[in-house]
């Protein structure tokens, strides 16, 4: 893994949404392996760097809004000669409830924007992806304000422990391990 895309949207009025639960993913990331974000014009976003048993590994922020998080994605993979199956996009899922983590080796938007826009972007869905659930609000008349409304307590401490779990397999992630990666976060989390 070279690259992990968190996607979310800019700004503080936006922090504390669901729809920002790959934001925060990456500000674990980078925490854990103390890396500083800075933006870059260039790359359309705030990017910090790590190194992991001598390989580069860039942390992307989109500041394009969620819609538009291709723009981004594409112009660190273009610069850098990264390689679609060398991306994990961190994002938002409606389909799994708060608290749950799962990782993905390619597929569809599932109706995500800014899965759908990376995926058009791109010119494909190679990429892999970590899924962090946040809940369906049971109504699709209820999503936007569900996704862009500051996130319960319960359901943001559910999404942290899913973060926590994420964070204790990436390492095998980084390495290409992805089935084994799988394994052990689908067998810890619910």
């Amino acid at each position: 893994m070279k690259l992990i895309a968190g996607l979310g949207n800019p700004g503080p009025e936006y922090e504390g949404t669901p729809h920002n639960a790959g934001f925060w993913f990456v500000d674990e990331v980078a925490r854990q392996y103390h890396a500083v974000f800075k933006s870059e014009k260039k790359f359309h976003g705030e990017v910090a760097k790590f190194s992991v048993g001598g390989q580069d590994v860039w942390l992307l922020k989109p500041d394009t809004y969620m819609n538009l998080s291709g723009q981004a994605v594409q112009a660190l993979a273009n610069f850098f000669k990264i390689g679609m199956q060398n991306i994990l996009v961190a994002h938002d899922d409606l389909d799994l409830p708060p608290g749950t983590a799962r990782l993905k080796d390619g597929g569809g938007h599932g109706g995500h924007n800014g899965l759908r826009d990376i995926i058009s972007k791109m010119g494909g869905n190679g990429f892999q992806r970590l899924r962090l659930g946040i809940g369906h609000p049971g109504d699709k008349n209820r999503v936007t304000s569900h996704v862009l409304k500051k996130a319960a307590k319960e359901d943001r401490i559910a999404i942290d422990n899913a973060i926590d779990a994420a964070l204790k397999v990436l390492p095998e992630v980084i390495e290409g391990e992805l089935s084994k990666a799988m394994n052990e976060l689908h067998t810890k989390s619910n």
